[in-house]
């Protein structure tokens, strides 16, 4: 009955993680959408109109991160998924990929806002 019990406990908690694996990792401060650790994200005018892919790659997606999405992630709400070239996951928020900038040193910096008139803070 122990091990029953312990093999239920454990299944509710595999359950409670992938629920929880499956919510977008953004919140909203200040206007602009962040995230969950309060670093403003960013949108890219160069990703194709129809939200299918990002098109920061390479030496571009080193110094603007793509906010990941793990293989569990489903899309909610106006956030979904896009596939990047090298086959893995990235949220994207009405379409749009969602991304971090180096540069930003601490939560609530936005310092990739206009750079070369192609990055903006993502807003909700």
């Amino acid at each position: 009955m122990r091990l029953h019990n312990l093999l239920l406990s454990g299944l509710a908690g595999m359950a409670l993680i992938t629920a929880c694996a499956a919510q977008p990792p953004v919140q909203t401060k200040g206007g602009v959408l962040t995230n969950p650790a309060g670093m403003t994200l960013y949108t890219f005018d160069k990703d194709p109109a129809d939200g299918s892919k990002s098109a920061c790659n390479g030496e571009c997606a080193a110094k603007w991160p793509p906010l990941m999405a793990s293989a569990s992630d489903k899309a909610a709400g106006g956030y979904s998924i896009v596939t990047r070239d090298d086959g893995s996951k990235q949220w994207a928020y009405k379409g749009k990929p969602l991304y971090l900038w180096v540069k930003d040193q601490k939560p609530g910096d936005m310092t990739g806002d206009g750079v070369n008139g192609v990055w903006h803070t993502a807003k909700p």
